[in-house]
Formats: C-alpha cells, structure tokens, sequence
C-alpha cells in the first residue's frame, strides 16, 4: 500500500488519482508530522509499503520569518517520517524544491551538483532531504513551479488578474520549467513502478521565464493582455529566488523510460481540465 502524506494539497490530490495499487491518504486531523508519536501511530497503523511526503510549509516569503515551523515541518518532520518508515521496511519520496540550489550555475542543474540555498524555504527544504536520506530506501525528487486544479497558483493567479486588467507586469530574469503536477505525479509513479532509489529531478521539459509563462497562459486561454517584464529586485519580495533553476530531468527518463510533456503542452492540458 501506498501512503500519500499531504494527500488534500494540490499535488497530493493528484497522485491519489494517478497512482496505481492500493492507495491511502491522510492530511492534517489525522497526521502531524512534527510529531514523532503522531507519525508513529499513523505508520504502525497502516504499515505502508512505501509513504510519499508532500505535506511542506510552501509559503516561500512566510517562512523568511516563520523559520521555526519551517524547518519543524519541512525538515524535522521528513526526519520523523524517515526513521518510522525504515523500521518498517518501506521506501520514503519525499518531494524537494529547485529553491535548494541558488541559481547561479548558469545551466540546468543535475542531481549531484553543490546546492546552496538562498532562502529559509530552500534551507529548511534541503533539510528535508538530508533527513530523508536517514532511511536506505529513499527517493528525492526536485521539482519546480507547480501548478494544478487543487491549490492555489501562478496559472490561477494570472487568470484572476486578466479578468480585472488588460496590463500586467512579470518578472522576467527567472527561468525555470512550469510543471503541472498531474505530470508530476506520473513521474512520480514511475519512479515508484521501477523500484528507484537516491534523488532525481522531475519537471515538464523545456524552461521559460515567468514572465513567458504568463503570455503562453494568455496566448492559449484567449485573453488580451500586455505583460510588462520587471525584474526580481524591482518584485522586491522578502525571500530571495534562484534566478535559473532549471532542473536537468534526463535522469528520470533514463531509469523509468517515462519523459513529461513539454510545459507548453502541459499548459494546454490544464487548461482544458479545468473548463
């Protein structure tokens, strides 16, 4: 049985619709994370084959100064969730962020390279990693702007707003790969079916900025709106971005044969999910 840790979130939704087998999910009210008696019982309880975490306190400036329950719920409780699974036997994912590496490496990053955080999220993230790694049979998988019917999101976001203005202004020296987390969740789910260990990158193919990313969400939803570039320092935002965080996702096709869509194509899949 697979147990999805998170499983009302915008990406846990997903998975419990994509991922094949026995499934089972709990959330807050029933798990807490921070709470190694909680995990404890929930896990002995279930007794899971495998327990894939994508509970995270996502709120990427809030935890510039919420840094307590950051590292409590992105790092401490990977760390709970790994000790419990490995005395059962079961393999933990634990879902990571391209916020662990601070963008300067100029190309797409491979799972091996330095990380080096520039943000309380990315550290506390990255936390959760090395915590995750406490049980042998461990699978990270990096992953980058998400998006999905479940939660809250730039493609949502971006909708809103056109329907109340014809001009907007973007950030446009942030490059990275949208990905919209139906395709996530089949990465996921193929490196669960091949049996993979260790960390691996998984995003839809290709990279834009964000502000390229808001004219394709206009382009393909008919919507006639000027999208200004601004720039990360003029966005002025408490945390800290990785200005080129593209993650390198070869590795995943290589060792499960499943490659994710382009983001463009993902983009006009979304969209016609959600009419």
């Amino acid at each position: 049985m697979i147990l999805v840790v998170g499983a009302n979130g915008m990406l846990g939704r997903d998975l419990m619709t994509v991922l094949s087998g026995e499934i089972r999910g709990v959330d807050i009210g029933e798990i807490d994370i921070t709470s190694p008696d909680s995990v404890r019982t929930v896990l002995l309880t279930l007794k899971p084959q495998v327990v894939v975490n994508v509970a995270a306190y996502t709120d990427v400036d809030g935890c510039e100064t919420n840094r307590e329950p950051a590292y409590a719920v992105n790092g401490d409780g990977v760390g709970h969730l790994a000790g419990v699974s490995a005395d059962i036997g079961a393999k933990l994912v634990q879902i990571s962020t391209d916020y662990v590496f601070d963008g300067g490496k100029g190309s797409p990053y491979l799972e091996d390279d330095p990380t080096g955080p520039l943000s309380v999220y990315g550290e506390s993230k990255l936390l959760g990693e090395n915590n995750a790694r406490l049980n042998p049979d461990h699978l990270i998988i990096r992953t980058q702007w998400l998006y999905g019917l479940h939660g809250k999101n730039f493609v949502e976001t971006m909708l809103r707003l056109a329907a109340e203005r014809t001009e907007l202004s973007v950030v446009d020296d942030q490059i990275g790969s949208p990905t919209w987390t139906v395709d996530l969740a089949k990465s996921i789910g193929a490196l669960i079916d091949h049996r993979c260990r260790g960390t691996y990158h998984a995003a839809n193919a290709g990279f834009c900025s964000w502000n390229e990313f808001a004219r394709a969400i206009f382009t393909e939803a008919g919507m006639p709106v000027t999208v200004h570039p601004m720039t990360t320092k003029e966005l002025n935002r408490p945390a800290p971005r990785p200005l080129y965080s593209t993650l390198e996702c070869g590795k995943l096709s290589r060792h499960t044969g499943f490659t994710p869509q382009g983001w463009r194509e993902a983009l006009r899949s979304y969209l016609s999910s959600r009419s």
